[in-house]
């Protein structure tokens, strides 16, 4: 029996009984990628740093959502901590089926002050500590959530890349006027190097559990305002075709696709969100 067209759409984005995990879930954009998985039926597990508070921030999301959301404590680059939370979410709703791995380090240089940035300053420390937060997290996460997955035959992974992981930084944005090129600030290597490893990433994971049912996909979104310098937003403007930066929810649609029926025969693609800007 054929379903009706409007039953259809009810069905493909339906997330009733399923239990997602955004890792950097209490931030600007890990909220929002959780909220629109709530609204859509979904029990959210945020995870995030105890600095960033997730318990607060998932009673926020439960209240906003009436949904049996929560935040946890987690240390994403620490498999103990990870394999306490899985337990904990196990023993709390019995399954895990989505995986957002939106946790990441992202040093701001949009203030201009920033000339440890270059890559001949750039700190070996902190190189490392960007490499672990946002690739090494994404690794041991999926590992330990996706061999949940896998032993259910069923889930999906959403691995949060960048507009910078499709094109280079385009370092004019940074630049701060009298200062001598040494000094120039810049958006840091690990950024660019992370994101673009998440692809990879991506790729080898959708096909490596494709037997166990498992769709891997990436998404590349454009930079979110967040209050930035307007010097820096009018250089910006010009190389997006949609002539702005994106707000803060205008991923939901692209998270909830992905992490719906609504994509089930997508499986280790990149889904490029930057108003227009890698078209150039």
């Amino acid at each position: 029996m054929t379903t009706e067209p409007a039953n259809r759409v009810a069905t493909l984005f339906d997330l009733t009984g399923r239990v997602a995990i955004v890792t950097g879930g209490a931030g600007l954009l890990g909220y929002h990628h959780g909220a629109i998985l709530a609204s859509a039926g979904a029990r959210v597990v945020l995870l995030d740093l105890n600095t960033a508070n997730p318990g607060a921030r998932g009673k926020q999301l439960a209240a906003e959502s009436a949904t049996e959301s929560l935040g946890l404590v987690c240390d994403i680059t620490s498999e103990v901590d990870l394999e306490g939370v899985r337990k904990t979410i196990i023993d709390k709703f019995g399954r895990i089926d989505i995986l957002i791995n939106n946790a990441a380090n992202n040093p701001k240089v949009e203030d201009g002050n920033t000339a440890w940035s270059r890559l001949e300053n750039f700190p070996l420390a902190s190189w490392e500590a960007d490499i672990r937060v946002g690739l090494t997290g994404a690794f041991l996460c999926s590992r330990v959530f996706g061999a949940e997955m896998a032993r259910r035959k069923s889930g999906v992974i959403v691995n949060v890349a960048s507009d910078l992981a499709v094109i280079a930084p385009d370092q004019r944005l940074y630049r701060v006027e009298g200062l001598p090129e040494d000094l120039q600030p810049v958006k840091p290597v690990t950024y660019s190097v992370v994101k673009t490893a998440l692809i990879g990433l991506t790729r080898y994971l959708a096909t490596y559990w494709s037997q166990a049912n498992i769709r891997v996909n990436a998404i590349s979104p454009g930079g979110v305002f967040n209050g930035q310098p307007e010097v820096f937003l009018s250089r910006l403007r010009q190389l997006i075709p949609l002539g702005r930066m994106a707000e803060r929810d205008e991923y939901q649609g692209a998270i909830l696709f992905l992490c719906s029926d609504a994509s089930s025969y997508m499986t280790g693609t990149n889904l490029v969100i930057d108003g227009g800007r890698s078209c150039l």
